[in-house]
């Protein structure tokens, strides 16, 4: 089973920008495609972004796309998620998640990370 723990959430204001981390242990990281769901308060958590094993093929939800990356280092067991144009609706509770190669399923979860409008 491999272990996930996410940081760099934070503070933000409208149009900024937050890179958060998801660091991996226990397992390699290449054996697993990785994903980041978030849930805002009240809300059912959602799938944000979801990269392929080789970090060859990446899928986004559409009200993030084109201002949120994921990418991920297997030599340094972890991945990201680079936020920019940030919005209100963007605030919630970041997870990461880690699944079968072949699959969507996701069967690792972080403790979360939180990302909190200023404005």
């Amino acid at each position: 089973q491999v272990q996930l723990v996410e940081s760099g959430g934070g503070l933000v204001q409208a149009g900024g920008s937050l890179r958060l981390s998801c660091a991996a242990s226990g397992r390699t990281l290449s054996s697993y495609a990785m994903g980041w769901f978030r849930q805002a308060p009240g809300k059912e958590r959602e799938f944000v972004a979801r990269i392929s094993w080789s970090g060859g093929i990446t899928y986004y939800s559409d009200s993030v796309k084109g201002r949120f990356t994921i990418s991920r280092d297997n030599a340094k067991n972890t991945v990201y998620l680079q936020m920019n144009s940030l919005k209100p609706e963007d605030t919630a509770v970041y997870y990461c998640a880690a699944g079968p190669r072949d699959s969507w399923g996701f069967g690792s979860w972080g403790q979360g990370t939180q990302v909190s409008d200023s404005w």
